[in-house]
């Protein structure tokens, strides 16, 4: 089946979106790393105890999957030309079970996929990697998000896979470039993540 996005139009039109909204963007994620580790180290004395640990890590774990819908939702929104919104956050709480458990059944069966010779966990990473941007798109459920990003995916694995690497490519990059990179490369990467998602979802 026929590519249905062109890499250098997916990069060109995430620049764009990501350079049109990029203090607001990499602050937000500036801001998540400080408040995430500053939870971190204040928990610390408190996982002494089972009881502690559990309770850290319920707050981690709710903390961050906020924290990944709503950075999705403002990806969205900078592609529609909008400004992303601090509200978005508040507004994803509601899914943050959906999310969980959406990630946990995604998981484990690519997780089984690459007990098989590697390659297919990596094709049903590839076909199943979009259920987060359906859950803050279209308030789907958790097999319901799956079941869709597994059906506008069919026969673009190829594609996918160059995507991914060409992404990975860019997160190094980032990385490579005194570390601060990230906070441009991070937010380019989930805006062509969300660029591909849109147009996958096109019939």
């Amino acid at each position: 089946m026929e590519s249905k996005f062109m890499l250098s139009d997916v990069f060109s039109t995430a620049w764009r979106g990501t350079k049109s909204q990029l203090w607001i963007l990499a602050g937000l994620l500036i801001g998540y790393c400080i408040l995430f580790f500053t939870l971190e180290a204040f928990a610390m004395p408190t996982q002494s105890s089972v009881i502690g640990k559990i309770i850290v890590n319920v707050i981690s774990v709710s903390f961050s999957i906020i924290f990944s819908l709503g950075y999705m939702k403002n990806i969205f929104q900078a592609l529609d030309g909008e400004e992303p919104q601090f509200s978005a956050y508040g507004q994803q709480t509601k899914h943050i079970i959906t999310y969980f458990l959406a990630s946990l059944i995604a998981g484990f069966v690519v997780l089984a996929g690459f007990f098989f010779f590697i390659i297919p966990g990596i094709y049903l990473a590839l076909r199943l990697q979009f259920f987060q941007a359906f859950i803050v798109e279209e308030n789907a459920g958790i097999i319901e998000s799956l079941r869709k990003s597994w059906e506008i995916t069919k026969g673009q694995g190829l594609p996918l896979l160059m995507l991914a690497l060409v992404m990975i490519g860019i997160l190094i990059l980032g990385c490579i470039l005194f570390g601060i990179g990230i906070f441009v490369a991070a937010p380019l990467v989930c805006m062509m993540y969300g660029y591909v998602f849109r147009k996958l979802s096109i019939p």
